[in-house]
C-alpha cells in the first residue's frame, strides 16, 4: 500500500484514524491492528472514529514499526528494521544525490499530484527540519545536501502556493534559488528560476515572471544540455510575453519551447520535476488563449486533457476547467457540462485551494447562463460537490480573501 496516495496523504497528516480505517477496508482486522500495535481495540476504534488523534511520539513509533511504515513518512528518523541504502560511488562529474532524500522527495512528488499539497505541506516541512537542515551544517555535507535541501524547499514552495499561501511560497522558492546556488548545481538553480518565474505568472507579475525566466536562461546556458528544462523556461516566457500582447515576441519563445522539447538531453536530472508534452500543451493553451487565437487555444486545451494522466489528478482537473472554461466563452454549453461532469467526478482526496478556486470561477462563469436548463442542473450538482469538498478542506483553506487569483 505504499504507493497509495490516501495512505501517503494520511502519513503526511500524521492521521492515524484514516490509516487505519485504510488497512482494515483492505481486509486488516481491528483485532489484529490493536495487537500489533499494543492499544486496546477501544482506542483503536476512537482513533478510527475521529473521537482522538494519536500525539505521542512513542506511540507513532510503534505504529512504524508494527505496520513496517518507513520512518519519514511519519516524519520520523530511520526505524531500526529499515535497510541501510548502499551507496555506489557515482563515475567523476556525476551527480549522486543523496538517496534518503531522493526517495522521500518522490514519494511527496507522487502523491502530491493525486492529493494536492494542502495535506503535504507540513510533513515536507518536517522532512526539511529533521532530516535535511541539520545535515546544512555537518562536516560531511557537502554540496549533495545543499542541492537535496534546494529540492525539497522548491517543492514546499508549490505545496504551500497550492495551499493558497503565495507570500510562504515566494519565501522558499527564494531560499531554494540561495540553497542551489550555493550547491553549485546550474540545473536546479535554473530550476527554481522556473518555478518563481510560474509563481510570478500566477499571482499576475508578468515583468518578475520575465525576469525570473532570463534568469534560469543564463544559468542552463552555463550548465548540462537539459532540453526539458529549457522548454519549460522558454514556456514561462511565452506566457509572460502573452500576457502583455507582445505577440510576436510570445510566439517566438513558443516555438522555442516547442523545439527544445524535442531535443535530446545531455544528462538527466533527479532533482528536476518533469516537463513533458501535457505540459506544454496545457501552457500552449493559456499562452493563445491570451493572444486572442481562440481555436488554437481551445485545440490545444482538448489536447492537454488527452494527454494528462488519469494519475496526476490536480494536473488533469486544471486541465479540465481551462477546457471548460473556454466552452463556455464560446457559448458551446453542452461540451462544457460534459467536461463538467468530470470535474465533479475528481477525487474527495484533492486538497487544492487552487482547483478549488478555479472551479469557483468556472462557477461564476456559468452562472449568467443558468437559465438553459442543463447549465441550471449541473450548477445544483456542483453546488453539492463544492459544499463537500470545503468541509474536507476546511482546516487548509486560507481565510476569505486569502485564495490566490
Amino acid at each position: 500500500m505504499l504507493d497509495d496516495a490516501r495512505l501517503l496523504g494520511a502519513c503526511a497528516e500524521r492521521d492515524m484514524g484514516t490509516l487505519f480505517r485504510l488497512l482494515n477496508h483492505r481486509g486488516v482486522s481491528t483485532r489484529r491492528l490493536a495487537a500489533a500495535i499494543d492499544i486496546t481495540q477501544g482506542r483503536l476504534y476512537d482513533y478510527m472514529n475521529g473521537k482522538s488523534r494519536v500525539e505521542k511520539l512513542v506511540l507513532f513509533e510503534q505504529i512504524a514499526d508494527a505496520l513496517h511504515l518507513p520512518g519519514h513518512l511519519l516524519g520520523l528518523a530511520r526505524r531500526p528494521w529499515e535497510p541501510v541504502a548502499e551507496v555506489t560511488p557515482a563515475p567523476q562529474g556525476q551527480l549522486d544525490p543523496d538517496r534518503g532524500d531522493l526517495l522521500a522527495m518522490n514519494a511527496f512528488r507522487s502523491a502530491d499530484r493525486q492529493i494536492g499539497g494542502g495535506r503535504l505541506y507540513q510533513a515536507v516541512v518536517r522532512h526539511l527540519g529533521a532530516h535535511v537542515a541539520p545535515r546544512l551544517v555537518g562536516t560531511d555535507g557537502g554540496p549533495r545536501i545543499f542541492a537535496a535541501a534546494a529540492a525539497l524547499t522548491e517543492m514546499a514552495g508549490w505545496m504551500a502556493h497550492d495551499s493558497g499561501q503565495d507570500g510562504l511560497a515566494a519565501q522558499h522558492f527564494t531560499r531554494a534559488f540561495s540553497l542551489a546556488r550555493t550547491s553549485g548545481d546550474l540545473p536546479l538553480s535554473a530550476h527554481v528560476a522556473a518555478s518563481s518565474s510560474h509563481l510570478a505568472l500566477q499571482i499576475g507579475e508578468a515583468g518578475q515572471a520575465v525576469h525570473w525566466a532570463r534568469a534560469g536562461f543564463e544559468l542552463v546556458r552555463r550548465g548540462p544540455r537539459i532540453p526539458v528544462l529549457v522548454a519549460r523556461l522558454y514556456a514561462m516566457q511565452a506566457r509572460a510575453l502573452a500576457s502583455a500582447l507582445q505577440h510576436t515576441s510570445a510566439h517566438r519563445a513558443l516555438e522555442s519551447a516547442r523545439d527544445a522539447l524535442g531535443t535530446s538531453a545531455d544528462d538527466e536530472h533527479p532533482w528536476l520535476s518533469p516537463f513533458d508534452e501535457a505540459a506544454l500543451t496545457s501552457e500552449s493553451a493559456l499562452i493563445l488563449h491570451d493572444l486572442g487565437r481562440e481555436a488554437q487555444a481551445l485545440s490545444c486545451a482538448e489536447n492537454a486533457v488527452r494527454l494528462r494522466e488519469e494519475c496526476r489528478t490536480r494536473s488533469l482537473a486544471m486541465s479540465r476547467i481551462t477546457l471548460a472554461g473556454m466552452y463556455v466563452q464560446r457559448r458551446e454549453f453542452d461540451a462544457a457540462i460534459q467536461v463538467g461532469n468530470d470535474l465533479l467526478g475528481t477525487s474527495l482526496a484533492l486538497a487544492s485551494v487552487r482547483v478549488q478556486h478555479q472551479l469557483g470561477l468556472l462557477h461564476d462563469h456559468l452562472t449568467p447562463h443558468r437559465a438553459h436548463a442543463p447549465v441550471r442542473e449541473y450548477l445544483e450538482r456542483f453546488e453539492d460537490a463544492r459544499r463537500a469538498r470545503m468541509l474536507l478542506m476546511a482546516d487548509i483553506v486560507p481565510p476569505e480573501g486569502g485564495i490566490p487569483t
